[in-house]
């Protein structure tokens, strides 16, 4: 099942995607499906061929969750992306946190600061947590705890995570976490196809079987540290690939059976 956040006006609503690319609809359902079971309204809303964001009622998808806690990322989890940045691969997953504040959505501007001069671009698989309190949960028992999927962009300024010395800055900005556009539920994660591309060019092109600690294993690690809680989101990895955005690029991040997550780099100051 896909789940979408949308506005309509002034108002945001959760909805069920029917149909396919290109003529999907949405069937509005009642509350948030993350956290009290939900059930059709009756209202069908379509979407802007290509799922865009205008329609009849001006639609426009938002991110299909914001988390209440946290981001948690893993970093140098695809062997081949340690190694295009000279990086030794870590033998337990690297974890680092992003803001809930650097949260948005498809068709989302990415703001790229001032402060930097080296933005990159990390399409990734997402992991959106379901169960209201997860801790030191065994990786048999992960679906259990795990909501859905969708796609991310793990957006980093790369020369402040040089100069720094530690990642918060440098991947914390607002905007550097898109989502979306779609939270799919009940899909097997362990070998999905995963594509970015910058301006209709291919610049990674991998697959979630490659990562190196795998869905269930990320999950178990970082619930023995800490708490995850429902509507948090773990960050898995990017692959091989990774390069600058600059103004007006154009970067989707395309999971397969998820859908494609789109959004223009904006430079707002010199």
């Amino acid at each position: 099942m896909r789940i979408a956040r949308f506005s309509s006006g002034d108002d945001y609503k959760f909805a069920i995607v029917e149909g396919e690319p290109g003529n999907e609809q949405l069937a509005v359902v009642t509350g948030d499906p993350l956290f009290t079971p939900s059930r059709r309204t009756g209202e069908v809303v379509p979407l802007h061929p290509g799922g865009g964001s205008r329609g009849a009622e001006d639609v426009r998808l938002l991110a299909p969750v914001i988390p209440r806690s946290k981001v948690v990322g893993v970093g140098r989890n695809y062997a081949d992306h340690a190694k295009e940045l000279g990086n030794e691969v870590p033998a337990e997953p690297l974890l680092f946190f992003k803001p809930n504040t650097s949260v948005v959505g498809p068709g989302d501007p990415i703001d790229l600061p001032p402060q930097s001069q080296n933005v990159h671009y990390e399409g990734e698989l997402a992991i959106v947590i379901g169960a209201p309190l997860v801790k030191n949960v065994p990786p048999e028992k992960v679906p259990d705890v795990v909501f859905g999927y969708t796609c991310a962009n793990d957006v980093t300024a790369r020369d402040l995570q040089k100069t720094d010395g530690q990642w918060a800055r440098a991947k914390g900005f607002d905007t550097f976490c898109p989502i979306g556009p779609y939270i799919v539920t009940g899909m097997p994660p362990a070998d999905l196809r995963l594509v970015t591309r910058v301006n209709d060019q291919v610049v990674q092109d991998g697959r979630t079987a490659d990562l190196i600690h795998d869905v269930p294993a990320i999950v178990s690690y970082i619930s023995q540290a800490f708490t995850l809680l429902a509507g948090d989101i773990i960050l898995t990895g990017t692959p091989a690939g990774v390069g600058p955005l600059v103004h007006g690029d154009r970067v989707e991040v395309e999971l397969e059976g998820v859908g494609v997550l789109e959004n223009i780099a904006v430079r707002r100051h010199g």
